[in-house]
């Protein structure tokens, strides 16, 4: 199954490197790359315009992926994913307030300035995890329905804070703001890149090092403690580490939904309930999903590019709605 996914994200990578507005054939994008008689048409095609896309496309649907799956397994709801909790919704929120008190940028050095807006983002996801703790908890459980409600809940008013700050905004900055909204990678750049990697370099082994506590934890409550997992402190590490992962991701293309909520309803379907396997599969099933959706954004409706959120969003609502049919007959 990692060959196979590993296998398709190359291929979706390299149709859409070659294909759009300007094509370019195959021993051309090799030539560019290797810097073997380079043109200066195809070096803006590649390095300015079609590479930086993919390269962050597939870095978000890596990330919400392995969140996706994370989510769902600490709190044991098939339903979860980081959009319906309400953690897009958060972090966007705190990415479009960055926007409007900063004008997109921050006038600082080195690093401070590339991670600003994911550090935004961050705080972001981390107020929606409190309120999430504070409301949908009763007995020191999270109940699926209730998870479901608050996260609704917090989307919305999260939603409503974006618009009234979004609305504020001068007539540039608020075009820019729309299109990041819908969950679009289309005006990625190096930067972005280079903003989004650290976060999952860094929180993906955590993650993965933690896949037998996630094994564990869809077990009861009782059982899961009583072979001396803290359950407390284990799911709070996987939240915050899921919250980094959101973030970073949101705060370079805006809210893309329903990837963390398929990405490990088909890996469990492949190769069983098993995290160690699970959450690398996700990531893989992320990138594939974000990389083909932005494709078809870009060439079904040429000359108008559709966000890769709304495109995910066509085929992730039906799915969200057969999965509540499911399990109501369940």
């Amino acid at each position: 199954m990692f060959l196979l996914f590993a296998v398709l994200i190359v291929c979706g990578m390299y149709v859409s490197l070659t294909n759009g507005t300007f094509d370019i054939s195959a021993k051309d994008v090799v030539r560019t790359l290797l810097r073997i008689h380079p043109v200066a048409d195809h070096d803006l095609v590649i390095f300015e315009f079609r590479l930086p896309r993919i390269l962050l496309g597939a870095l978000v649907g890596f990330g919400l992926g392995i969140a996706g799956a994370v989510l769902q397994g600490i709190t044991r709801n098939s339903l979860a994913d980081p959009g319906i909790l309400g953690i897009h919704a958060a972090a966007g929120a705190f990415v479009v307030v960055f926007m409007f008190f900063m004008g997109g940028t921050m006038k600082a050095p080195g690093w401070i300035s590339v991670m600003s807006m994911p550090m935004f983002g961050f705080i972001g996801g981390l107020c929606s995890i409190v309120l999430l703790y504070v409301f949908a908890r009763n007995q020191g459980e999270f109940h699926p329905q209730q998870l479901i409600l608050v996260g609704i809940a917090l989307a919305s008013g999260f939603g409503a804070v974006t618009l009234y700050v979004s609305l504020r905004m001068d007539p540039e900055n608020f075009e820019m703001a729309t299109v990041w909204l819908a969950g679009s990678v289309y005006n990625a750049n190096w930067r972005q890149v280079l903003s989004t990697l650290p976060w999952l370099v860094l929180l993906t082994p955590v993650i993965w090092r933690r896949a037998a506590v996630l094994d564990l934890l869809q077990l009861h409550e009782v059982s899961v403690k009583g072979v001396g997992v803290a359950v407390g402190r284990e799911r709070q590490i996987l939240l915050l580490c899921c919250v980094g992962l959101v973030s970073a991701c949101v705060s370079v293309s805006g809210a893309i939904s329903f990837v963390g909520l398929i990405a490990p309803h088909i890996a469990r379907r492949l190769i069983g309930n098993t995290y160690r396997y699970i959450v690398p599969l996700c990531g893989l099933i992320g990138m594939l999903m974000v990389v083909i959706g932005d494709f078809i954004g870009k060439t079904v409706f040429a000359p108008v590019q559709l966000p890769v959120g709304i495109v995910i969003s066509i085929i992730g609502v039906p799915f969200f709605i057969f999965l509540l049919f499911r399990n109501r007959a369940r």
